[in-house]
C-alpha cells in the first residue's frame, strides 16, 4: 500500500489570484526561501517551459503528486476554469518543449512531459485524487477534461 499524500487542509485561493500567487511563489523559490517548496500541504516545483507563440521562457510554480513509478504528476487544473493553463498549453506543444526543465527542493533535472490517456489516466486519476479530493472538485467546474502530466526524468539540468 502507497503512503499517502494527502494535503490537509487546503484554502482554495480566489480564481483571479492564482496566476499572481503563482510568480509571488517562483520568485521566493528563486531567491532561496526554503518554505516555498511546500505550500498547502504539498510538495511544489517550478515548471519552465517555453512559449508556444513567443519563445519566451516561462515560469510556474505547481503542486505536484509522485506516482507508484516515482515520477512527479503535476494537474493542469486552473483550479476548474474553462481553459487550459498556459503552462499546460506550451508544455503540449512538443515543437516548443521537447523537454522541460522541472526545478525541486532537491536540484534540477531535465524531463519530458508526458500527458496521460486513457486507462492510464484513470488509474492514475483515481490515485492522485484519493489523496487530493479537491481536483474531482474542479473537474465538476468545466466541461474540459483535467489535463495529467508526467515529468518523466531525463538528464540532470
Amino acid at each position: 500500500m502507497r503512503e499517502s499524500q494527502r494535503n490537509e487542509p487546503y484554502e482554495e485561493p480566489p480564481h483571479d489570484q492564482i496566476a499572481g500567487i503563482s510568480r509571488m511563489h517562483v520568485q521566493a523559490m528563486e531567491a532561496g526561501i526554503d518554505e516555498a517548496w511546500a505550500g498547502a500541504g504539498m510538495h511544489q516545483l517550478l515548471l519552465r517551459t517555453i512559449g508556444r507563440k513567443s519563445g519566451n521562457e516561462h515560469k510556474v510554480a505547481l503542486p505536484y503528486w509522485v506516482d507508484d513509478t516515482g515520477a512527479k504528476i503535476v494537474v493542469a487544473s486552473y483550479a476548474g476554469n474553462a481553459t487550459h493553463p498556459h503552462w499546460y498549453l506550451n508544455l503540449a506543444d512538443r515543437d516548443a518543449n521537447p523537454e522541460v526543465l522541472v526545478r525541486t527542493r532537491d536540484g534540477s533535472h531535465w524531463a519530458e512531459p508526458e500527458v496521460l490517456d486513457g486507462d492510464e489516466y484513470s488509474r492514475t486519476w483515481d490515485a492522485l485524487t484519493t489523496d487530493r479530493e479537491f481536483y474531482r472538485e474542479y473537474q465538476t467546474r468545466t466541461d474540459r477534461r483535467i489535463p495529467l502530466v508526467r515529468l518523466v526524468e531525463r538528464r540532470p539540468a
